[in-house]
């Protein structure tokens, strides 16, 4: 596998991020060192998580995706070899909306150090965006935490078009710490808000996108094709909306896609996402190793222009 560079960053990574939800939740803290074990062994090196992961599970307070990597980052140490990207902002068990502001960041970085085990985060990102809290104020604890050396790089997730642009420009008029990656929603099912809205701006500022939600939380992995497949999965409940015309169509030319390469129906779509502009790395989770062998077949393959447009169509709504 060829790294490359995270955005206008000198991060270097292979080309997909393991998505740490699924720590605390869907895996336990053994098999979660068991699946970033087989990640790393297959020449990965990107985690991606958020300082509330998993907090919707009943039990959990929401620290404990955050917890278990750093448990593993000391049990297995390299941590001069991963990219490793953590969040702040978003909702948790304590409160019930975004907050970025300054004293909010200052102290949640310091509490994610702890849980990570390390005394730097190479991409720390606004999870979800606190329109109440003026962008210059975030970018400002940002600034202090660059300088710090606590953090190396900045990343933005969910925002709206205005504010990420208004940041961007705020960056620069006031000499601040620029986002270099956006983590939106996007996928071959979900495209619509991100190539109307906010790709343009990825492009326009050169953001690095690395989209979540790369499966649609597992649908395009084939696995679901009715209700009762729907019983597999603890997120039944988040794919059920798929199971219509549009999610049938991108099923079938998955397949066609699949047939033609001998690769998974998720390689296949995170292929299509690597083709996308502005997209350098999507984010993907696993729970089982055997999952993994579908992020090297992604980077790997190379889909042909008929490919890519075969699925770009089969996703038009």
């Amino acid at each position: 596998m060829k790294k490359v560079k995270l955005g206008n960053t000198d991060l270097e990574i292979e080309p997909i991020f393991f998505g740490g939800n699924v720590f605390g939740w869907t895996l336990n803290e053994e098999e979660s060192f068991r699946i970033l074990d087989a990640f790393i062994d297959r020449g990965f090196n990107a985690i991606d998580t958020a300082n509330n992961y998993s907090y919707w599970v009943p039990g959990n307070v929401g620290t404990e995706s955050e917890k278990i990597i750093g448990n593993w980052l000391k049990s297995r140490g390299g941590r001069d070899q991963l990219v490793l990207a953590t969040k702040v902002g978003g909702r948790n068990m304590i409160q019930d909306k975004p907050n970025t502001t300054k004293a909010h960041i200052l102290k949640e970085v310091e509490e994610s150090l702890t849980r990570l085990q390390t005394d730097y985060i190479d991409l720390y990102q606004t999870h979800y965006d606190d329109v109440n809290t003026p962008v210059e104020e975030t970018l400002s604890a940002y600034n202090q935490l660059v300088k710090e050396g606590k953090v190396r790089f900045i990343g933005a997730s969910n925002f709206s078009s205005e504010r990420l642009g208004e940041s961007l420009d705020k960056s620069e008029l006031y000499n601040l710490p620029h986002y270099k990656t956006l983590q939106p929603e996007y996928n071959l099912y979900d495209r619509q808000h991100f190539e109307e809205f906010l790709q343009p701006i990825a492009e326009k500022y050169n953001l690095a996108v690395i989209p979540y939600y790369s499966l649609a939380s597992g649908f395009l992995s084939g696995k679901y094709r009715n209700e009762e497949d729907l019983q597999k999965s603890l997120r039944g409940d988040g794919i059920k909306k798929y199971l219509n015309e549009k999610g049938f169509r991108i099923l079938d030319a998955l397949e066609t896609i699949s047939n033609r390469y001998n690769i998974s129906y998720s390689a296949v779509s995170l292929a299509w996402l690597l083709e996308q502009k502005t997209v350098v790395a999507p984010i993907a989770s696993a729970t089982k190793e055997q999952h993994l062998d579908a992020f090297v077949e992604a980077v790997n393959v190379k889909l042909s222009h008929d490919d890519v447009k075969l699925l770009t169509e089969a996703s038009n709504n």
